[in-house]
């Protein structure tokens, strides 16, 4: 009894330590949007230059912005399955002093990816500003890209890509049980494989900033909540659909507003 006692607190004193340490990176990642969404927007105009004046220090600075924006968003609904792994592999291997390590790997595996989406979403807002398609503040003025990428976000929502990725970043202990690797390495592992499947579930929302303005605070904030809550909430299925749904109407709309 008493070595059960003594792991059962461990695991709690983890727990709590990890939850810490996801929080404060999160908070760390917010605040530097914010910190960037303050800027004054002649100052922004000034920080985004004409499509051809984009030099590697500028791209390193959007690519920096997005894979900050990234983990602000996507690392609060991937802390459920962190925890869990880290739980699990503390139970597996009590008084192992390498499962700090693991759980590390298998968080940094989970950025490594979202972190390979920033390059491409940086990339894809190059391409915008080449065509004259982003205001100063990054958000599309065409109202027919607007409207479809409303239409695109709402149809993927209902496809089956989405839906597999979905139950997979729903269910944690399904996920770690159908994709458990032992070691390091298979930490890392799993880290990168649960990314890819946030990814699979998310990308085509994540077109949306694009709509409401890369650096809108309140836009980013309602996206990160409408992820979190599909994957969390005991009634996020039902809720994609209905956000499906939403989102396909209003691109109608728009589109009905655009062309007729």
């Amino acid at each position: 009894m008493s070595g059960a006692g003594t792991l059962d607190r461990v695991l709690r004193r983890d727990r709590v330590v990890a939850s810490l340490a996801l929080a404060v990176v999160a908070l760390l990642a917010w605040a530097y949007l914010v910190l960037m969404a303050g800027m004054p927007m002649d100052m922004a105009a000034m920080a985004a230059p004409a499509p051809a004046a984009w030099s590697a220090g500028h791209a390193a600075m959007m690519l920096l912005m997005w894979a900050l924006m990234m983990l602000a968003m996507m690392l609060p609904s991937a802390a459920p399955m962190i925890l869990l792994y880290g739980m699990l592999t503390r139970r597996q291997h009590p008084g192992d002093g390498s499962v700090g390590g693991r759980v590390l790997l298998f968080a940094a595996g989970y950025v490594a990816v979202w972190s390979g989406f920033a390059v491409a979403a940086t990339a894809l807002q190059w391409a915008l500003e080449r065509a004259m398609l982003l205001s100063p503040a990054m958000a599309t003025g065409s109202a027919a890209l607007a409207s479809a990428l409303f239409v695109a976000a709402g149809a993927y929502q209902f496809t089956p890509l989405k839906q597999a990725c979905l139950r997979r970043c729903r269910s944690p202990l399904e996920f770690l049980a159908g994709h458990w690797r032992s070691g390091a390495a298979g930490a890392w592992a799993m880290g990168l494989r649960h990314g890819a499947f946030c990814v699979g579930c998310c990308w085509v929302i994540m077109g949306l900033l694009f709509v409401g303005g890369v650096m809108n605070l309140a836009w980013i904030a309602a996206l990160a909540l409408l992820v979190l809550a599909e994957k969390i909430l005991p009634g996020g299925r039902l809720l994609g659909h209905a956000m499906g749904a939403g989102l396909i109407a209003w691109g109608a709309l728009g589109m009905l507003t655009a062309f007729v």
